[in-house]
């Protein structure tokens, strides 16, 4: 989920738990530096974070030395990636998530390799039968509400994408640009999913007629001008809506100092698009079977079991566990949009340029 995907944006601007810091060879800036064939490099967005005793696991397990490089959001990690393709920077590649996967599909980004317990995951998270792609989390862009600001008001939550239009909403909702924002991204895609290649514009037009206000960032929506989160309140936010994820209000719980015994924000179920975020093994990498061996590490046990409360997204891996503040208060969404990669592949583009004419001009 790039949610961009996510761990920083997540994280409440509070910091990583538990981050893992770059280690292993420097590099020189082209390709991998060294190239020790007992080092494997990791190439993320800066969302990456994972316990440093579950990677010493893998380290001694498997005898190589961890190395992340982190590059940037999602959408700027992929195409710098794309763009060092003949000489990467790292042997595995993490974060493209479905909203972008196509356009790493179609540049060659990744070579095939089928992981080690992809049989344990879910066929419905595996979008790429030559395997060049593994999956390794979800998540669900969707709308979080301030529930302190609508029961101050005996005012309803909006539940649906349809109440978002609604006057009773109208100058609440805050979201980040499309064009610039993983989440801003995945929540264009979630309403051309429910309207239709004809209706999400005319849907677009009603919610800036209903006073939308639109950010460069999650960080900016989230952060500043949402009046639910911690960060919002201290920034004086006054916007009690905004685009963000399913798993927002466990961080927000997890975060606060003391933890309370609720969650000051809401998810609006009704309004959720679902993102894959995957990990490929890069073409050209100096240590292919490093990467390999890395590939089959993100979707163990231990690694799917520590993702939710490093980057606050869910495993794939079928019976990992998911830690109590998740099942207290990140739920996911029972019915969320989805959309075929190629589809995105075919539209994305086309969708982007007119969601910008529309509604930021």
């Amino acid at each position: 989920m790039s949610i961009t995907k996510k761990a920083a944006a997540l994280a409440l601007g509070l910091g990583m738990v538990g981050g893992l810091a770059a280690c292993g060879s420097s590099s020189d800036g082209d390709g991998q530096g060294s190239g020790d064939s007992r080092t494997v490099t990791l190439v993320s967005h800066d969302s990456w974070a994972a316990s440093k005793d579950v990677v010493a696991a893998f380290e001694k397990s498997s005898g190589y030395k961890v190395r992340v490089l982190e590059d940037g959001d999602a959408g700027q990690a992929v195409n710098k990636a794309i763009l060092t393709k003949d000489n990467p920077q790292g042997d595995v590649f993490f974060g493209v998530d479905n909203t972008l996967l196509s356009r790493a599909l179609d540049n060659g980004l990744f070579q095939p390799y089928e992981a080690k317990g992809l049989d344990r995951v879910d066929p419905a998270f595996q979008a790429d039968a030559e395997h060049r792609v593994t999956p390794v989390d979800t998540g669900d862009v969707c709308v979080n509400y301030d529930k302190a600001y609508f029961s101050e008001r005996g005012l309803t939550p909006p539940d649906s994408l349809d109440d978002l239009a609604e006057p009773a909403y109208k100058d609440l909702l805050v979201t980040e640009n499309a064009g610039s924002s993983s989440p801003g991204l995945g929540f264009l895609l979630g309403t051309a999913a429910a309207y239709g290649d004809e209706g999400w514009q005319d849907y677009w037009k009603k919610l800036k007629a209903n006073g939308v206000k639109v950010v460069d960032s999650w960080e900016q929506a989230y952060n500043e001008e949402f009046s639910g989160s911690a960060g919002g309140k201290k920034a004086k936010g006054d916007r009690p809506l905004v685009v963000s994820y399913a798993s927002s209000p466990p961080a927000e719980v997890i975060y606060a100092d003391p933890q309370p015994a609720t969650a000051p924000t809401g998810v609006a179920e009704g309004t959720c698009f679902r993102q894959v975020e995957y990990a490929g093994l890069l073409s050209n990498a100096a240590n292919p079977e490093g990467g390999k061996a890395l590939l089959d590490f993100l979707i163990g046990e231990r690694f799917q079991e520590d993702l939710p409360l490093n980057m606050f997204v869910h495993p794939v891996r079928e019976g990992a566990r998911l830690p109590e503040a998740f099942r207290k208060f990140g739920p996911r969404a029972e019915d969320p949009q989805t959309m075929d990669p190629a589809k995105i592949a075919d539209h994305r583009d086309e969708w982007v340029k007119a969601w910008t004419s529309l509604v930021l001009k």
